[in-house]
C-alpha cells in the first residue's frame, strides 16, 4: 500500500515537470516570436506619446494666442476711450474760467496720453508674442507631420509582423492554455514568478554538464541524484530555477557522470 502510494506521488512529480518544461517551450517559443517584433510596439508607444504631446502643446499655444488677442482688442478699447477723453478735456479747456481748472484739465491729457502709450507698448508686446507662438505652431506642425509619417511606418512594420506571427503565437498560447490544469496551481504560480525575475525567461531548466542549465553554477551529485529520482520539486539555490534532469526534458542522456 505505501509503495504504491509512494509510486502514484513520484509519477505525480514527474508529470508534472514534464508538463512544466514542455510549458516553457511553449512560452520560450512565444518569448521568441516577440523577439522578432523587436523594439518596434515601444518604439510605437512612444511615438504615439509624443505625438500627444505634440497636440497638447499646439492647443495650449492656441490657447494663449487667444488670450493675448483678448489683451490686444482691450488695449486698442482703451486707447479709443483714452482718445475721447483726450477730446473731452481739450474741448473744457477752450471753456476754463481760472489756471486751476486750465493745469488739472492738462494734468488729464497728459495722463490719458501716457495711458495710450502703455497701452500701445503693450500691443507691440501681445503682436510679437502671438508672431513667436504662431512660428512655435508652424515648426511644431512640421515635426508634428514627420512623427506621424514615421509612426504610419513603423506601425505598418509592426502589423506586418504581426500578421505573420499571429496565427503561431495564438497556437501557442492555446497549447499554453490546455497544459496549465495539469500543473498545481502552486508550482504554476512558483514557476511563473522566477520565470518574470529570470532575463532569459527561464523559470524551469534542465542540468548541462554537472551544471544548472539557468546559471551554470554547478551542481553537487548527490542533489542531481535527487533530481533524477523526480520525488520533489527542486530549485537551484543560486537563480532560484526549477531544476529536471536531460531524461525529463527530452534531450539526449549525458554520459555517466564520474
Amino acid at each position: 500500500m505505501a509503495a504504491e502510494k509512494k509510486t502514484e506521488q513520484v509519477q505525480t512529480v514527474e508529470s508534472r515537470l514534464r508538463s512544466l518544461y514542455q510549458l516553457q517551450t511553449i512560452l520560450s517559443e512565444i518569448d521568441r516570436i516577440k523577439t522578432i517584433r523587436g523594439e518596434l510596439p515601444l518604439e510605437v508607444k512612444d511615438l504615439e506619446d509624443q505625438i500627444a504631446g505634440l497636440h497638447t502643446r499646439i492647443a495650449n499655444y492656441t490657447t494663449e494666442i487667444e488670450g493675448l488677442q483678448q489683451s490686444l482688442a482691450a488695449e486698442k478699447e482703451k486707447i479709443e476711450k483714452c482718445n475721447a477723453l483726450i477730446a473731452r478735456y481739450n474741448e473744457q479747456i477752450d471753456n476754463v474760467r481760472n489756471n486751476r481748472e486750465y493745469d488739472l484739465l492738462h494734468k488729464e491729457v497728459e495722463f490719458q496720453s501716457l495711458e495710450i502709450e502703455l497701452a500701445q507698448k503693450h500691443i507691440g508686446e501681445h503682436s510679437r508674442a502671438i508672431d513667436n507662438l504662431r512660428a512655435d505652431i508652424d515648426t511644431t506642425r512640421e515635426r508634428l507631420a514627420d512623427m506621424e509619417h514615421i509612426l504610419g511606418e513603423k506601425r505598418a512594420e509592426l502589423d506586418e509582423i504581426v500578421n505573420e506571427t499571429r496565427q503561431e503565437e495564438e497556437s501557442l498560447r492555446m497549447q499554453a492554455k490546455e497544459l496549465e490544469p495539469s500543473i498545481d496551481e502552486r508550482t504554476l504560480a512558483a514557476f511563473k514568478r522566477i520565470r518574470k525575475n529570470a532575463r532569459n525567461g527561464l523559470g524551469i531548466v534542465y542540468v548541462q554538464r554537472n551544471a544548472c542549465g539557468g546559471c551554470f553554477n554547478r551542481i553537487p551529485p548527490q542533489k542531481q541524484m535527487e533530481i533524477r529520482m523526480h520525488k520533489k520539486v527542486i530549485v537551484c539555490e543560486y537563480c532560484g530555477r526549477i531544476m529536471i534532469d536531460p531524461v525529463l526534458a527530452g534531450v539526449e542522456d549525458p554520459a555517466p557522470q564520474a
